[in-house]
């Protein structure tokens, strides 16, 4: 699939992409509004340019970004006519889980076992209550998503043939500047460079490995197929974000609104969780921290991803990214 024009909205003069003519190699882009790119190896001079060496070199880059956007002589091309691929190449995937509230509880009910002898009402209330204490606990739930498993925001997405329980998740993903290592929450937002859109498809029938319980979730199996991580279209820098912990997400299933979230509703926001990660982990510039799902997942509406599907996903200030879902063995 190719976006049309109009999927160069987002906030702020610009944003980084990576796009190629049809058949030629990629290069980073710079977009601004009124779609219309530059290439970034050429208008810098570095020929092997990639976005996640201008990550690596966020603090000098920023203000030539700035002056090349507001540049009208440069060599600017219409983005109509070329392909969106995922926006950076991360060297690590940081994915955080049961962090939007209603979500959580939304899939606990849905997740009771048969014989639960609690009433739907009586479920909600004591997973709410777990939520509320592991906000004022301030422990994140965060664990590892492959590279491999990325695409872009309009490649379309083969649903594998052992899965039977393909779900949708768009997120807010957070692209890192520098490296970070324990670096405190107050200054955790210092090392963010940008964000971007994620969808973090997951396989439920697999996430969890009923032949050793006490092992608990399968997250290679269920989240980490070729393709699982539409990303993109656009890395949008994070000054022109007021405030990410209040952006609207959104996925259409068809048309038909799945997802309408605010990220208000988040148990840990972004300085939250690269704080906590950073505690364990070194975060490398361009790698990626995804932030949670919000309620309307698949599993909440008893409806499953399907051949032929196709979602759209959007975030306040970010753009949009359009996917359609294809068989294993089907895919053109």
């Amino acid at each position: 699939m190719k976006p049309a024009a109009a999927s160069a909205s987002f906030s702020g003069p610009f944003a980084l992409g990576v796009v190629s003519d049809s058949d030629q190699a990629t290069f980073p882009g710079l977009v601004i509004p009124g779609g219309r790119v530059l290439d970034l190896r050429t208008a810098l001079g570095e020929p092997a340019l990639t976005t996640r060496g201008i990550f690596e070199h966020w603090d000098e880059m920023l203000p030539r970004l700035h002056e090349l956007a507001a540049d009208e002589t440069a060599d600017w091309r219409p983005l109509e006519h070329l392909r969106v691929h995922a926006p950076v190449e991360p060297r690590q995937v940081f994915q955080s889980g049961a962090n939007y509230r209603q979500h959580v509880i939304d899939l606990e009910v849905a997740h009771r076992a048969p014989d639960d002898p609690r009433t739907v009402e009586e479920a909600r209330a004591e997973i709410a209550a777990v939520m509320d204490r592991r906000a004022a606990e301030d422990l994140p739930y965060a664990f590892i998503g492959l590279p491999s498993a990325i695409t872009g925001p309009f490649d379309d997405v083969v649903l594998p043939d052992w899965a039977q329980q393909p779900d949708w998740e768009l997120e807010l993903a957070a692209v890192m500047a520098r490296p970070a290592y324990r670096v405190t929450v107050e200054e955790a937002l210092e090392y963010v460079a940008g964000y971007t859109i994620a969808n973090d498809l997951t396989d439920r029938a697999t996430v969890f490995r009923r032949d050793m319980k006490a092992i608990g979730t399968d997250w290679l199996r269920c989240k980490n197929a070729p393709g699982f991580t539409p990303l993109g279209p656009w890395i949008v820098p994070a000054e022109s974000i007021a405030d990410p912990g209040d952006l609207r997400v959104t996925l259409k299933l068809n048309g038909e609104t799945m997802q309408d979230e605010s990220t208000k509703d988040m148990l840990f926001g972004i300085a939250r969780l690269v704080s906590y990660i950073s505690q364990t982990s070194r975060l490398l510039p361009g790698d990626l921290v995804l932030t949670g799902s919000p309620a309307g997942n698949g599993m909440h509406w008893g409806r499953l991803l399907r051949d032929g599907d196709v979602m759209e996903g959007s975030i306040t200030g970010l753009g949009a990214q359009r996917t359609r879902c294809v068989a294993e063995g089907t895919a053109s």
